[in-house]
């Protein structure tokens, strides 16, 4: 009833009406308690007894009873941890297929707008860096396409053992000897510190800075685009493995910031196309995804498909160290001799602050951070040349011989010497 002088009626209800309510719950419970025990049924639960005081080996019983609850339980969470796992495997896996799909078919779109593939190694282990299938895709595809192999990061190897995988590369594709420079800026930083040079006369030649080999790589492509009957432009696409270099090769080879680049896998998404001059035009492209089928610490070597935490990091680290010369990981990380890589990541942890609760050293930090320093060119390691060579099962002889026509050989080999001695010098 809405009294006067109320824009809204009270929501408030009379007692006689409360009280009427109540009773008729009361009764409805009621009415439910005796159906419920003429059926038999009762909601109380019966109170365990235990086990009697008088009772004998009343300690043993108690004991083992205990031990059949704690064996329960542990049953319950290994069929929840089991489950779990499961969920998180069959997540991995679908985010695995979500992210290889389109960067396996970004890759085979690269090829096929390409008319060169160049495919970026990393100096220090070129077969591993090599990809078959990729290879075997380019030879395969219609249009004689032609291949060539880049060796990058030559800096971090000994000049000898370049020379040997040049020479053992050559056998099937023509091979250029590179090292990309990481500190090419922007357009509108380069502007603004080019007055600087200019009035200070000082040239930035520190090893981050200097590239080598960009270059012979341009004028091989520029005259073997001159040599094409075809007068649209020279597509050249730039395929590899992630952190081989591929933006940074092409910002070289540009001069200016028109990737982007950088240690963190995934950087560049899709395909971009960067001019290099009126007759050559580069592709970068995503980097090539390895087969989730290769060992964890393959995996962390060659695309960083790891995570942090996961056991595949600490041993990605062991099987570096065991690569690397200690007297150089000892120099650059500053810390004494050690035993295995437990230690060495424990005083590593120690040096950089990483530290957990309590003061304990987070090893999976130090390792994390130690494999960014691998990929960002910080430590040196090579592998050695294989004794015997045998052509993979994709190439033969005359496969061979059809990739080597159309390049200036002669200068491909001056320029690389040219190369060598001024990363050596």
């Amino acid at each position: 009833m809405k009294r006067p002088k109320l824009r809204k009626a009270s929501k408030r209800l009379s007692c006689a009406k409360r009280y009427k309510i109540q009773k008729k719950v009361r009764e409805h419970n009621k009415k439910l308690r005796k159906e419920a025990k003429k059926k038999g049924v009762s909601k109380r639960v019966k109170k365990d007894p235990g086990v009697p005081s008088s009772a004998p080996f009343k300690e043993e019983v108690l004991r083992e009873a205990e031990q059949r609850r704690l064996q329960i339980e542990e049953e319950k969470e290994k069929k929840r941890q089991a489950k779990k796992e499961e969920r998180a495997q069959k997540r991995k896996k679908e985010v695995a297929s979500k992210e290889t799909e389109p960067e396996a078919k970004k890759a085979r779109q690269v090829i096929d707008a390409s008319d060169v593939v160049i495919e970026v190694l990393d100096a220090r282990d070129p077969l591993g860096y090599r990809c078959p299938q990729l290879e075997e895709a380019v030879l395969q595809r219609d249009g004689n396409k032609k291949l060539l192999l880049v060796l990058n990061k030559i800096d971090l190897v000994p000049k000898e053992n370049v020379e040997k995988w040049i020479r053992c590369l050559q056998r099937e594709f023509p091979v250029v000897a590179f090292k990309a420079s990481v500190q090419i800026q922007d357009k509108t930083v380069q502007a603004k510190k080019r007055r600087i040079v200019a009035s200070n006369e000082v040239l930035d030649r520190s090893r981050g800075a200097a590239c080598f080999g960009n270059t012979g790589l341009t004028e091989l492509l520029m005259s073997f685009a001159a040599k094409r009957q075809n007068e649209a432009s020279l597509r050249v696409g730039v395929v590899g493995f992630p952190n081989v270099g591929k933006s940074s090769l092409i910002n070289s080879m540009k001069g200016i910031l028109a990737c982007n680049a950088g240690v963190k896998r995934g950087i560049t998404k899709c395909m971009q196309e960067v001019h290099i001059s009126k007759t050559v035009k580069l592709i970068d492209s995503p980097g090539v995804v390895a087969s989730p089928s290769n060992p964890p610490a393959s995996l962390v070597l060659r695309s960083l498909q790891v995570e942090e935490g996961q056991e595949s990091v600490l041993e990605a680290v062991r099987t570096l160290l065991k690569q690397c010369d200690k007297a150089q990981i000892m120099l650059q990380y500053n810390v004494p001799d050690f035993r295995n890589s437990l230690e060495f990541l424990t005083m590593f942890a120690k040096k950089r602050g990483f530290l957990q609760k309590g003061g304990v050293p987070n090893t999976e930090q130090a390792a994390v951070t130690f494999l960014a320093d691998w990929t960002g060119a910080k430590l040196s390691y090579h592998c050695k040349i294989p004794e015997k060579h045998s052509l993979p099962a994709y190439l033969s002889d005359i496969t061979v011989a059809e990739m080597q026509k159309g390049w200036d050989l002669n200068n491909l080999t001056t320029g690389n010497e040219e190369t060598l001695k001024g990363t050596v010098d």
